[in-house]
């Protein structure tokens, strides 16, 4: 059932006022794969009336106020996707579509949203209860951040929005305990997972520097982002206190992941998984035909690449649903109607992290001076795929599925540290669970970037790439890999692409792959060494490509077929890497040619 969006809605349900409203920058998908849909059931569960408004006009204020003012907070998210992402490409082009709008027309979610529908709620309802922010585009920005958009260092987003509360992370529980305590008449200011400015520094809080610091100084920016990287695990963060002008961002430290039975709980609540009906005449939601007939098994990401922001929202500690409450979700959407067979991915933000963790971080925390994945799988991880195995089987065998199939990306490295199960994991997944394409991540084949980017050698791939290909030709079917890679990530240089390229053509001539161009996202260390064109753990300088010019050269080098070869550094190779240039560890730095030749 969908939560109420108009308000011939809200009285059929008997209600005659809302307690939270949700205003959200995409369309509004009743699914467990969106924050909104997530909060609102959760909220709806715990026995709040709660209502959603999507994509609001900016323009006026009848959408904004159509269902009038909640009586404990309103809730504010850009969507799924950062706004900026969700409207700009990596070199600033304006983007023609978007997936999570009705119709595909990039024309309703405004730049830099969060922002832009706290001011709107201001401008109409000036005298309201609090505004309090959520979902990625908050979560990201909770603290001083670089902004690529506009090339400089941002305030916090609680500030800029003028909002009173800030939610970050998965924050079910949060905001749960968040509605409880305003119900009270209580401040939530103890409460974890949130932040809120003050007017003074909280005892015991850890002070970082501060934005007019961090705006002036790299370096002082560099002690910041550390400080608030260290401190995002539930089990041993501290609190963080951060001055902006007169007043204080206070961090409080990140809530809990939630338990298994939570999550359980969380995925048994009703979802229609579909768009609601208000967005039918504008048309298809594209989202959706990737997320209606998919199973999200667990959340969180233990490979911490630098690249990636999961760690910071999601958390660093995996937590996997139970195998009962999966299959119920699968059988329900088998009994669907519009169910044709397939459901279309079971998995997470890595495929093959369900079912086992840290036995150590669960009791103590993240290690402050390790990760559990680089740069070599920490021994006390122990990687086991035998529960992923049994889960993936039980789903094909029931009624009505014809294939459950691995849509998420599979990490290769962890795969092969799991000398039982990992390879027959493999062997099933290509046998049974893909659909012709088999996602895997190595983003880039230099030593010096994976280093960067916190990924492991190009090993690992090559070894899982002969494994795919054996058991893919038992199959006797057509399958690939598609691998991912990143052009102009810090520190590559054309010659980096170069030797890419010529890895891609020697080692992987038969297989799929997709580039994208580094996009300097808030919260991630390759934005920090972005901004300040250091490594922050050596202090080196580094080669940062910033030309639009010269970041989208990169990215042509590995995709335009006309475009010939050229590697600069045949004459950098050492013993180690004789034959393979793409393993150099270092070489000139080339400008890109204006008019390259063809052939």
């Amino acid at each position: 059932m969908f939560l109420p969006v108009t308000p011939e809605e809200v009285r059929a349900r008997g209600w005659t006022a809302l307690d939270v409203i949700l205003v959200t920058g995409d369309s509004y998908l009743d699914s467990p794969y969106v924050g909104v849909a997530v909060i609102g059931k959760v909220l709806l569960a715990a026995g709040w009336r709660v209502g959603v408004i999507p994509q609001p006009d900016l323009a006026g204020g009848e959408d904004i106020g159509r269902l009038g003012a909640p009586r404990l907070f309103w809730g504010v998210t850009g969507g799924c996707i950062d706004s900026l992402v969700a409207n700009r490409t990596a070199s600033g082009r304006r983007r023609r579509t978007d997936d999570f709008t009705a119709g595909g027309i990039n024309n309703r979610r405004p730049d830099r949203a969060v922002i832009a529908y706290a001011n709107l709620i201001r401008r109409h309802f000036p005298k309201t209860c609090p505004i309090v922010l959520g979902g990625l585009e908050a979560s990201l920005r909770r603290i001083a951040h670089y902004d690529f958009w506009s090339d400089r260092v941002r305030r916090s987003i609680l500030f800029d929005a003028k909002a009173d509360y800030l939610v970050y992370g998965m924050g079910e529980n949060t905001v749960r305990e968040l509605a409880a305590l305003l119900q009270a008449g209580r401040r939530p200011t103890d409460l974890r997972g949130l932040c809120y400015a003050a007017g003074e520094k909280k005892d015991g809080f850890l002070e970082i520097p501060s934005w007019e610091e961090a705006t002036a100084n790299p370096e002082a920016f560099t002690r910041m982002f550390l400080a608030f990287y260290r401190n995002q695990d539930a089990l041993t963060a501290r609190g963080l206190t951060q001055r902006h002008g007169d007043r204080w961002l206070i961090h409080n430290p990140p809530a809990a992941p939630l338990t298994q039975r939570e999550m359980d709980e969380v995925h048994d609540l009703d979802f229609a998984r579909d768009a609601h009906p208000c967005h039918r005449r504008a048309g298809v939601v594209r989202a959706l035909e990737t997320i209606r007939f998919s199973i999200p098994t667990h959340r969180g990401c233990y490979g911490e690449c630098n690249f990636c922001a999961i760690a910071v929202h999601e958390g660093r500690t995996v937590s996997s649903r139970s195998e009962a409450s999966i299959i119920r979700e699968g059988a329900r959407i088998a009994s669907r109607p519009d169910f044709k067979g397939y459901l279309h991915d079971v998995g997470g933000p890595t495929a093959n992290m369900y079912g086992f963790e840290c036995e150590r971080k669960l009791v103590r925390g993240a290690c402050p001076d390790r990760r559990c994945l680089y740069p070599e799988i920490c021994p006390r991880l122990r990687p086991d795929h035998g529960p992923q195995r049994a889960l993936l089987q039980k789903l094909a065998a029931l009624p009505g599925v014809k294939q459950a199939v691995v849509a998420s990306g599979i990490r290769c490295d962890l795969l092969l540290a799991d000398g039982k199960q990992g390879l027959p994991y493999l062997r099933d997944v290509v046998h049974r669970h893909v659909s012709g394409r088999l996602k895997v991540a190595p983003e880039h084949a230099a030593a010096p970037i994976l280093r960067l980017m916190g990924k492991p050698d190009i090993e690992s791939l090559l070894s899982f790439r002969d494994h795919f290909r054996r058991f893919t030709a038992q199959t006797g079917k057509r399958q690939f890999l598609s691998c991912y890679f990143i052009a102009a990530h810090p520190g590559c240089s054309q010659d980096d692409i170069e030797g890419l390229r010529l890895f891609l053509r020697q080692e992987l001539p038969a297989t799929a792959w997709q580039v994208q161009i580094f996009t300097p996202a808030p919260a991630t260390i390759s934005t920090l060494m972005y901004y300040t064109e250091r490594n922050p753990f050596s202090g080196r300088r580094l080669f940062v490509e910033k030309t639009v010019s010269g970041r989208e050269r990169q990215k042509q080098i590995l995709v335009e077929k006309n475009i010939p070869f050229r590697y600069a550094g045949e004459n950098n190779r050492t013993a180690a890497t004789e034959g393979k240039p793409w393993a150099r560890t270092k070489g000139p730095r080339r400008k890109p040619r204006r008019n390259p030749p063809r052939r």
